[in-house]
Formats: structure tokens, C-alpha cells, sequence
């Protein structure tokens, strides 16, 4: 698999030299299988604007997943031109909680944006993912429910062939068996840390984790690699990278490349 990091922040996205390094788009991350097209997206925030310039003239084939419905990780979603053309064939799948399409109008039509998913291009199908395994075209997804806040979250486990790649960007850190079942094994595990233990606080007001017990949890899992994302949008580049290396950890950085 190839994984091309598109948005790596949380909450909102932000702007500026002292997040250039790292990046300041919100999560988004593309899979492709070997060197084909990214033809599975994790999450939709505005990094995926970023994954336009990948696809030049082509439209875009394939399955956009998302771990939940907050608005950093949808918004994206109408501002992704090779997804919003009439031979575009996308299957966006959240997880289940009433009618997807309709839930996803909530925050996506007037009077809180001009359209609604209804009016973009291509083929869309919307889908209720429930927990378990499915396959996407050569990717096989394990979806686990994860305590987050404000509606219904999943974590996924991608494999393709002998690869495997982990990614749970929001979660409480009182997840341990679930993502531990994510995370058993893998070639790379991509874990949401915008807070570090001295904000427990914090971090349990608002549903996310912490670097510290994500470096545990990593290692209980024998993962291969160790990555952060999710960072907190007031943390300048050089903020982030001290949490990365004050755990162990790689900061994901936008615009990265992995080959797992």
C-alpha cells in the first residue's frame, strides 16, 4: 500500500509559518494499491483538497470512509473536484446511525452550506457501515466502534496482501480493547494525540487521547510504527514534533508518503 498523508490536524484547520512543516489541513488520508490511484480515502477534511492535484484530469473510483461526522473530518467533501464530475463513482460510507445521506445533510445543505450531497457530480452511494470487516476493492476494513464524543466513531484497520495499516485519529484514551484489536500487529498504527497527559482534563471534555497512553498502548500492540496525528491546531510544528519524540512516535506530516 502506498499512503499519502493529506490532512494531519484536528478540530480546524490552521495556517501560517509555524505550522508549514507539519501542516494545517484537517484529516485526510488516500490508499492506493501499488501504483494505481488512491482508491480509498480515510476521512474527508480539507486535506482532501490536497489530493486533487494527485488524480490531475481524472475522476475519481472508489470508497471514501469516514470515522465520524464531526466537521473536521467531512468538510472536504464538496471541495474535491475529481469526486464532483458526472463519471466520478464514489461509495461514501459512515458509520451507521439512521440514514446515512440524510445524516450527512444535517451539516451539509442550507442554511449551513449551499448544497447538499444530493447535488454533486458522479455516483454516489451513501452507505451505513456497521462494525466488522468489508472489502473495497482490494482493501479489506476492520471497522471498531471507538469512544469519541458527539455521535457514533470508528477506528479501521486497512490490509492489502501481507500490509496492514492502522488509523484512529479520535478516540478517549478508555479504548484500550478496541483499538488494540486495531492495532495488534500492525505495520503502522496512526493514533489521534492532540493532548498529552498533563491535559487528561481537557482531553476527556472533549473525547480525544493522549500521546503517552498511545505510546502504551503501541507498544502492548507490537506495532510496527508508531505515528501521531490528529495534532492540536494551537501547537506550532515545533510543538508537535517535541510530543512525537517525547513518546517514541513520528509526527504524521502533511504531504508525507508511506509505503507499508
Amino acid at each position: 500500500m502506498k499512503i499519502r498523508v493529506c490532512g494531519v490536524r484536528g478540530s480546524t484547520p490552521v495556517s501560517g509559518p509555524e505550522f508549514a512543516r507539519v501542516g494545517g489541513h484537517t484529516s485526510c488520508i488516500a490508499i492506493s494499491s501499488r501504483d494505481e490511484l488512491p482508491s480509498l480515502v480515510l476521512d474527508a477534511g480539507t486535506g482532501l483538497q490536497r489530493l486533487a492535484r494527485v488524480f490531475g484530469d481524472q475522476p475519481f473510483s472508489g470508497a471514501i470512509l469516514l470515522t465520524h461526522l464531526h466537521w473536521d473530518h467531512m468538510q472536504g467533501l464538496p471541495f474535491f473536484p475529481p469526486a464532483d464530475r458526472e463519471d466520478a463513482r464514489v461509495v461514501l460510507a459512515q458509520p451507521a446511525q439512521g440514514d446515512p445521506a440524510a445524516t450527512l445533510a444535517r451539516s451539509m445543505s442550507p442554511p449551513h452550506f449551499p448544497i447538499g450531497p444530493d447535488e454533486l457530480g458522479g455516483t454516489w452511494t451513501h452507505v451505513a457501515l456497521e462494525p466488522g470487516a468489508h472489502q473495497f476493492g482490494p482493501f479489506e476494513v476492520l471497522a471498531r466502534d471507538v469512544v469519541h464524543k458527539g455521535g457514533r466513531t470508528y477506528g479501521y484497520r486497512v490490509t492489502c496482501d501481507a500490509a496492514s495499516f492502522t488509523y484512529v485519529p479520535d478516540a478517549l484514551d478508555a479504548n484500550d480493547e478496541a483499538i488494540l484489536e486495531l492495532a495488534n500487529g500492525t505495520d503502522v498504527f496512526v493514533r489521534g494525540t492532540p493532548f498529552v497527559r498533563a491535559e487528561q482534563t481537557r482531553a476527556d471534555e472533549y473525547g480525544h487521547g493522549t500521546a503517552e497512553h498511545a505510546a502504551e498502548i503501541a507498544q502492548r500492540a507490537g506495532v510496527g510504527r508508531f505515528v501521531i496525528t490528529h495534532h492540536n491546531p494551537f501547537r506550532t510544528d515545533d510543538a508537535v514534533e517535541k510530543v512525537a519524540a517525547s513518546v517514541g512516535a513520528t509526527a504524521l506530516i502533511e504531504g508525507a508518503e508511506l509505503d507499508v
